[in-house]
């Protein structure tokens, strides 16, 4: 994403300053939204997805979640919730000013938002394009929810600055293994960054018979071996929403077609 940006605007709620910026100038609109522990600028550093290419000059709307990135937010778990992200967007959809329906891509949990968002108010999207969709309808011991609960207490007994120095030194996903920006750091408040966790854990995506009805043409890029994003869920939601499609990536390289392929799937 190019650096050439306009300044932050801010949208104000439940005691959190949401940073937002507004580019470009043609319709239909395209927004973003990024995953946890990610920004705005985390994304731009990991040089597999320009979002800006994807809008190709439309307004585009970017932001950084509740307590990431530029964004304040309160150290409560029911701020950091899938629900709560989808009640965002709409918010930043309005603060934006588009009022005609949206081109919208979002990754993780912005792809959570952007399910939650689309069966409140589906007027008000266009298309969907959802990246890595999380973890959905455990059974079991929940293992993915689990590990965010395990990481949200290591980060309460040994401190944000420690827990920041344990990620560096993890390893990458499998996938990112010969990629170094695979590599990030965590773009979240300290202050924040266990509740966020917690919200997350304690989130899961909409029921099955409530997806079926998304109406909007939706395309789901997914890429292998991710617990916290696992192949099963992006398939399920393709067999789920009636006009969606499935693209997984096994490579960096495939992920980094990710950019076109989304562009021409939003092409106006």
């Amino acid at each position: 994403m190019s650096d050439a940006m306009t300044e932050d605007r801010y949208h104000y709620a439940d005691g959190a300053a949401i940073a937002y910026q507004v580019n470009g100038s043609g319709n239909p609109p395209v927004a973003y939204a990024h995953g946890v522990l990610l920004s705005r600028a985390a994304v731009r550093g990991l040089g597999i997805l320009d979002v800006e290419a994807i809008a190709d000059g439309r307004r585009l709307l970017l932001y950084d979640q509740r307590g990431h990135g530029h964004s304040t937010g309160r150290p409560q778990p029911e701020y950091y919730t899938f629900e709560q992200a989808g009640v965002d967007l709409l918010d930043l959809l309005t603060a934006a000013g588009f009022e005609e329906p949206v081109d919208f891509a979002g990754s993780s949990l912005g792809a959570a938002a952007a399910l939650y968002a689309a069966l409140v108010a589906p007027q008000r999207f266009r298309r969907l394009v959802l990246l890595i969709p999380p973890a959905a309808w455990e059974g079991g011991n929940r293992p993915v929810r689990q590990w965010y609960l395990d990481t949200a207490d290591e980060i309460d007994d040994i401190g944000a600055s420690a827990w920041r120095q344990r990620w560096a030194q993890a390893p990458p996903l499998p996938i990112f293994a010969d990629y170094p920006p695979g590599r990030f750091s965590p773009d979240v408040g300290d202050e924040v960054a266990a509740a966020a966790l917690r919200g997350v854990a304690g989130s899961d995506l909409p029921a099955p018979a409530a997806l079926a009805t998304i109406d909007a043409p939706t395309l789901i890029l997914a890429w292998a071996d991710d617990p916290q994003h696992p192949l099963a869920t992006a398939r399920e939601l393709a067999r789920l929403m009636p006009r969606a499609t499935l693209r997984v990536a096994h490579t960096v390289d495939e992920v980094k077609t990710w950019t076109d392929v989304a562009k021409a799937f939003l092409a106006p």
